[in-house]
């Protein structure tokens, strides 16, 4: 009888058609994890916070079609994850089903799926290569009560992270190297080469409070710097920076706006690499792709160029095959890219418990 593997890919989620816009952001800010104030006041702010950005998300929405295309990307992904795991693993019969956060497909009904298809086996591998209580663990809890809720009983492993998987940071390497090449035979000899690695921004709080989102972060860039193709360029100019700040408290600094800034100054090019993203989704195709480039034309950077997301690039495909394979082998339960826990002590939001702090 055939052994079969179900495996369910997290992700946030985007509105499928105009009208999705306003429940997809009412769902995004009513998340605890997100918006962090007492919950008796989390609803109406929510609303308050949704319906003031309703017009400028329409608005950039507009420019995709009036949808994201996320779901489908993740969808393409999952098919092609399938078929890795297909090849490498005969005796199994894979499927990869997609679970998103704030807008269909909801973890409700992608249990009820996963359920139906009756898995021996279920690993759960968020599509969020850094760890972080606003987004991996905010997924995964919202599973964990949907499966319940769907009396989904099977083993199921969970990968919580791969920050410096050696199979994700030579995809990503891979693809900055060659973004990093084409716009430098772009450019003006004379003129130097800035790479700024953006990733969505958190709240300051959030982290202060042990959120280990940006030392995972700040962890990828030095993988993906170690893994490029032949050696870093001599000299390379990079800086992590942090884009997309959603509401008025400190978020993490620099902004990407900041560095635009300061590349102006500097008379430096800018390529522009979204570490944090595995997907094209708005925060890439509009305020990477239309609104940042804007900005960087208004200030007179001398060039403007950006790498693009992972999708379904057939390293990070064959990556993502590899993290389940190990997930697999470390069988039920938790595990990071590396086996056990990443974080040093100190994040109190990681998912395992602190060095010394036993089981």
């Amino acid at each position: 009888m055939t052994h079969r593997l179900a495996v369910v890919l997290f992700n946030l989620g985007g509105p499928d058609g105009p009208e999705a816009i306003g429940p997809f952001l009412r769902n995004l800010f009513r998340d605890p994890a997100i918006l962090r104030v007492p919950f008796f006041v989390r609803p109406l702010l929510a609303r308050l916070i949704a319906a003031r950005r309703l017009k400028p998300a329409t608005e950039n929405y507009a420019l995709l079609g009036g949808r994201s295309p996320l779901l489908e990307l993740t969808e393409a992904q999952g098919a092609a994850l399938t078929e890795a795991l297909a090849g490498a693993l005969p005796e199994v019969e894979p499927r990869c089903f997609v679970a998103m956060r704030y807008w269909h497909p909801f973890s409700d009904e992608t249990a009820r799926a996963v359920k139906a298809w009756q898995p021996d086996e279920v690993v759960l591998l968020p599509l969020y290569p850094q760890f972080s209580t606003t987004t991996t663990a905010s997924s995964l809890d919202e599973w964990r009560r949907a499966a319940c809720n769907a009396a989904l009983v099977a083993p199921i492993s969970t990968l919580c992270c791969y920050p410096t998987d050696g199979g994700f940071a030579t995809a990503t390497a891979s693809g900055v190297a060659r973004a990093y090449a084409e716009a430098r035979a772009g450019l003006d000899p004379a003129v130097k080469l800035r790479v700024l690695f953006s990733a969505h921004g958190l709240p300051e709080a959030i982290v202060r409070a042990g959120d280990p989102y940006q030392w995972q972060i700040e962890q990828t860039v030095a993988a993906v710097l170690q893994a490029w193709p032949g050696g870093t360029p001599s000299g390379l100019d990079h800086t992590i920076c942090y884009q997309s700040r959603a509401t008025p408290q400190k978020w993490l600094d620099p902004s990407t706006e900041h560095e635009i800034e300061r590349a102006a100054k500097d008379r430096v090019a800018l390529l522009v690499v979204p570490i944090a993203f595995v997907s094209e989704h708005s925060e890439t195709l509009v305020e990477l792709d239309v609104e940042y480039r804007a900005l960087a034309d208004k200030l007179g950077v001398p060039g403007y160029f950006r790498a693009p997301a992972q999708n379904s690039d057939a390293g990070f495909i064959a990556a993502l095959a590899g993290l389940v394979r190990r997930a697999r082998a470390a069988g039920p339960g938790l595990c990071s890219a590396a086996g056990g826990r990443l974080c040093p002590a100190g994040f109190a939001g990681c998912p395992w418990p602190a060095p010394g702090a036993g089981a």
